[in-house]
């Protein structure tokens, strides 16, 4: 993955990320966010996976059903965000990819990878974000403070 800063401007900073073929998409983003110490941003994204793995959250299990999708798709969507939890940055992804028939399949971003390309705008936000586990579903949910 390659990454170039575009703007910052009013303490928001916005970069493009580059993927290429091979790249894991959560693993790169999350690096990013490490290496950059990404509080809070939000990121689009489209391209093209050779594969991807889908979620949908079964709340009465408190977990995620792992849909994987071994094939070429084109990245119609991708919109997520990047808040600190307690072990530093974690990402919150949703996905839609269009199938050669023009079906899509959409869901929680687990993992993928790159073929041939995927363009992302991150723009990091001044603010910072936390992640704190909710008890009720056992997801790292954004907690806003209270005034």
């Amino acid at each position: 993955m390659n990454a170039q800063q575009l703007t910052a401007a009013g303490g928001a900073t916005s970069f493009v990320l580059v993927f290429d073929t091979g790249d894991e998409v959560t693993k790169e983003l999350l690096a990013f966010a490490r290496e950059y110490r990404l509080d809070a941003a939000s990121f689009t994204g489209i391209g093209a996976f050779q594969s991807v793995t889908l979620g949908y959250f079964e709340i009465e299990k408190r977990d995620y059903k792992r849909i994987p999708v071994n094939e070429q798709v084109e990245v119609v969507s991708l919109v997520g965000n990047v808040a600190l939890g307690d072990a530093g940055p974690k990402l919150h992804a949703h996905v839609v990819v269009g199938r050669k028939d023009g079906s899509a399949l959409g869901g929680h971003l687990i993992d993928a990878r790159v073929r041939p390309t995927l363009e992302i705008v991150l723009v990091e936000t001044p603010a910072h974000l936390r992640r704190r586990s909710d008890p009720t579903t056992g997801l790292a949910l954004i907690a806003l403070e209270k005034e």
